[in-house]
């Protein structure tokens, strides 16, 4: 009896040894202490992925004019703090059309990487700016989330990045698809994100002059009920006293 549970101790302990290998990493530890870190100008790199025209059509998980919205917000939002930003697409002439209009129309001064490969992490053009750029935090929006956003996320990840992923900035082909997908992207290590908060999360003080008017003409544009509040308040000069 004595030997039959020793032999169960010592299996026990074969398997949970490389559970807690992981957990003691100090890969683990330091990307965890990463992430406690706040998204700021200087640290973040902003890739969207494949925002096309045929991709758009094909989505059910969130409604689509909201896609584009939060997709041209968040792209306006990067040019306000000089964030840098990848635009990249998918057999653009062949089969899934130019990237959103509202997207190229609001930053007209970025290049439009096209490709093949379903995963952008195998296009070394983007990959080079990415490390060239010196950031670790990489924001990635896109469509589809269980692929053109699943993929580069996952190579992203496997290299010692930490990867946030902009949850209404992406979307797929049915809600099961989305949901599945972003639960394995956090299950992987990810953290999902809204394009709102990454905004007031770069803001972070509206003593920041320099930023905080941009900040708040996206809102009116692009924030949907907190942009008509934002509307509202410079209307009736909320915060200053009535002349």
């Amino acid at each position: 009896m004595k030997k039959t549970l020793f032999a169960l101790m010592l299996g026990l302990s074969a398997a949970t040894a490389p559970v807690a290998a992981l957990a003691q990493s100090p890969a683990a530890d330091s990307r965890q202490a990463g992430y406690v870190q706040p998204l700021t100008a200087d640290n973040s790199l902003l890739l969207l992925v494949d925002l096309q025209d045929m991709f758009g059509m094909t989505i059910s998980s969130i409604d689509q004019t909201n896609l584009v919205n939060n997709a041209a917000g968040i792209a306006k939002a990067a040019k306000v703090f000089n964030v840098p930003t990848i635009l990249a697409s998918a057999n653009a002439k062949s089969f899934a059309g130019p990237v959103f209009q509202q997207v190229t129309q609001a930053r007209p001064d970025l290049q439009v990487y096209d490709r093949t490969a379903i995963n952008v992490w195998q296009d070394r053009r983007v990959v080079d700016l990415i490390k060239q750029s010196g950031r670790k935090k990489i924001i990635i929006g896109g469509l589809w989330t269980a692929s053109c956003v699943m993929l580069p996320a996952l190579s992203a990840l496997g290299e010692g990045y930490e990867v946030y992923i902009l949850s209404d900035v992406t979307g797929d082909i049915t809600p099961d698809s989305q949901n599945n997908a972003m639960q394995r992207l956090v299950q992987a290590g990810a953290t999902p994100i809204n394009w709102v908060a990454l905004m007031l999360e770069w803001q972070q003080d509206w003593s920041r002059k320099a930023t905080a008017g941009g900040v708040l003409q996206i809102a009116r544009d692009h924030g949907a009920a907190w942009g008509m509040g934002a509307s509202y308040a410079g209307a009736m000069k909320v915060g200053s006293e009535a002349k």
